[in-house]
């Protein structure tokens, strides 16, 4: 198992919860603006920034530093939609309509992509939920208590989630609602190192399954109960992010933006999204950003050193290397996935992330990973020695920016079509050939 060593993360920088930041003193300086305007003691056409204090608290500073430098990015942070549409994580109604049709009619590759999920051990009826109060998952899995459990039964939720829709046959939701009530019913807590990782991974799957059968099932009297697990086990580990490398926090977002999504939670769903959004240039590079990489705030990544330091040992930078590529491909690949989820999720929820600085990142970086995934790296590319091991992560995002935006994607195209049907990596990523290939709804 790959799971990722909390050693791997850079020094964290503790903040001021954002409620708290400044309000007594914005408090008073409201009050005396409102009494400066009613005995006329400001000149007509001041502003509200004229009542603020002077000199700013170092919490209210920093955040103020943060919000510039959100300000500074190269699109607006997306805002909740007024309603949330339903499914609408990772895959929408009309997308679930087009591979039900493309099944039923036996066409390639979606007919292949369905055998395979049909016949892996996630889609056994025969399956048992093996839930657990507590979750603790350490680095590498060790210890591993539960931690493979609840990533397989929630991959398995969301395989017979799907596989309910595409057959329309009852049984499969029933699977699927056993094995979220099983959790709902007794999970409490995750530990140990890896616990928001962990989170993360089972997170993003069983709101991808929550979100099908509620709104395309039904029959679920246990819905309740599971929107509170999400809501108060999943959601408080994921939704404040992490600083260690970036398929941890991507990842996390992935399931704090999925699980607001099913929660029908904009407030969440904005919090999930502004740190995705700061996360993503941190993550891949573009010629762009300058002569380094950018960073997150608070990462503690001040100088040129540590920076380098950070994307293990790269010192030069082109257009879609990412903050692990000479770590190994496939942690490259866990945050690749993450992000064109999040993308996905998006759209369907109204603002196209793919025709932004997001979409542009993660088309460079898919194709810089998927060309060394099939040829020798060259020498100034983490020193000439790659560890390969994309896994079946580009489906989603080649077919936003590949089929349906156009771009020429010469190398992520011919490894997508090369390891046909994606399926699973058995952690988050599950079946992108079947919901995602050649998908233009």
């Amino acid at each position: 198992m790959s799971d990722e060593p909390a050693s791997n993360r850079p020094p964290r920088t503790p903040r001021t919860p954002r409620a708290r930041r400044g309000s007594f003193p914005k408090v008073i300086g409201l009050l005396a603006l409102v009494g400066a305007v009613l005995f006329g003691l400001l000149p007509a056409g001041t502003t509200t920034a004229a009542a603020e204090p002077a000199a700013q608290p170092a919490a209210e500073s920093a955040e103020r530093a943060e919000s510039a430098e959100r300000a500074a990015s190269d699109e607006v942070r997306p805002l909740a939609p007024a309603s949330f549409t339903h499914p609408g994580v990772l895959v929408s109604q009309s997308q679930l309509d087009f591979v039900r049709a493309r099944v039923q009619a036996g066409e390639q590759p979606w007919a292949a992509a369905f055998d395979q999920m049909m016949a892996s051990p996630f889609a056994d009826q025969n399956r048992q939920p093996r839930p657990r109060a507590v979750v603790e998952c350490g680095s590498y899995s060790n210890p591993n208590h539960g931690c493979t459990d609840e990533r397989e039964d929630a991959i398995a939720a969301y395989t017979n989630a799907l596989a309910w829709y595409l057959t329309q046959d009852a049984r499969y939701a029933e699977k699927a609602i056993q094995l979220m009530d099983a959790w709902s019913a007794v999970i409490t807590d995750h530990t140990n190192s890896n616990a928001p990782l962990q989170t993360g991974w089972a997170g993003a799957s069983w709101a991808r399954a929550a979100e099908l059968v509620k709104h395309t099932y039904g029959d679920w009297p246990g819905a309740g109960a599971f929107a509170d697990m999400l809501r108060n086990v999943y959601l408080p580990e994921v939704i404040g992010g992490s600083h260690s490398n970036g398929n941890w926090e991507l990842t996390m977002m992935e399931a704090a933006v999925g699980i607001a999504v099913f929660l029908d939670d904009a407030g969440a769903y904005d919090q999930a999204m502004s740190r995705f959004l700061n996360r993503v240039p941190a993550f891949i590079y573009l010629e762009s950003d300058g002569a380094l990489p950018r960073t997150v705030p608070g990462s503690g990544l001040d100088t040129p050193q540590e920076i380098v330091n950070y994307w293990h040992g790269q010192s030069t930078f082109v257009n879609g290397v990412t903050q692990e590529t000479c770590r190994d491909f496939t942690h490259t690949g866990y945050g690749l996935a993450s992000i064109a989820n999040v993308a996905e999720t998006s759209r369907i929820q109204g603002e196209d992330l793919y025709t932004g600085h997001v979409g542009e990142r993660l088309r460079h970086g898919l194709g810089l990973q998927t060309r060394y995934e099939r040829e020798a790296p060259p020498s100034w590319l983490c020193g000439g020695d790659i560890t390969r091991g994309l896994g079946p992560v580009t489906e989603v995002g080649f077919n936003a920016m590949g089929n349906r935006l156009g771009h020429a994607m010469t190398n992520t195209q011919a490894y997508t079509e090369s390891t046909r049907p994606q399926g699973s990596n058995w952690l988050f990523v599950a079946w992108g050939t079947l919901t995602h290939a050649n998908q233009l709804n």
